[in-house]
């Protein structure tokens, strides 16, 4: 009956190919998922480790404002109406556009 399906006795084959097929799948699913976001979360490191006084910033909030003073975890955000607002570093979006 295994020769009608074309199957031999040993089935050490459909294990190797299962491996490479199993690797194949956790390769596309590192460079489609897995490394943009570490690129993604790098670029945002550099832009918290780049931030000083002065710079105009948005937050995930979507609150706009200048950096009063950095600390070491935080921001002072001076707001519009002169009113400052300290901040975690992290929950800075990006800098505004000029």
């Amino acid at each position: 009956m295994s020769e009608l399906f074309g199957q031999s006795g040993a089935d050490g084959g459909g294990i190797v190919s299962m491996l490479f097929m199993f690797g194949g799948m956790f390769a596309i699913m590192y460079f489609i998922l897995i490394r943009p976001q570490q690129k993604q979360q790098k670029k945002h490191q550099e832009l918290i480790a780049s931030l000083k006084k002065g710079d105009e910033v948005v937050l995930n909030s979507g609150i706009c404002g200048r950096i009063f003073s950095v600390e070491d975890k935080y921001l002072v955000l001076e707001l519009m109406d002169k009113n400052k607002v300290k901040v975690l570093k992290h929950a800075v979006q990006g800098l505004m556009a000029a």
